[in-house]
């Protein structure tokens, strides 16, 4: 399935919506909701950008959004407590030289990034 503009894209959530309030255990329409899915992040991931975060908490969280990853998963990437993780994302704690470099090594935030925004 394509979808090729807005109303198609409406659409074809709304026909999503309805999928999954009746499928249960039914494969065929859960394979028609996969199709759907699939088909909506397509048009999503190339007509629909997200500003880029601007903060180095909001970079941090999206990281965190786009790898699927808990505070407690950040902190055990990064090698340090969950509590820092939190405490940094608070605003509590001011990122170290040391977590600059495990934030650019694990996460892939711009080195740039991170220094004008520390």
């Amino acid at each position: 399935m394509t979808i090729l503009n807005e109303a198609d894209y409406k659409q074809a959530f709304a026909d999503f919506d309805a999928l999954l309030a009746r499928m249960g255990d039914d494969s065929q329409l859960q394979n028609q909701a996969r199709t759907l899915a699939e088909a909506l992040q397509r048009y999503e991931q190339t007509t629909m950008s997200f500003p880029k975060p601007t903060t180095l908490t909001g970079m941090i969280e999206w990281k965190m959004y786009e790898m699927k990853l808990k505070q407690k998963d950040l902190a055990q990437l990064l090698g340090v407590e969950t509590s820092r993780v939190s405490e940094v994302l608070n605003g509590k704690r001011r990122i170290t030289l040391d977590l600059a470099k495990r934030l650019h090594e694990k996460l892939g935030i711009d080195g740039n990034f991170i220094l004008e925004r520390a």
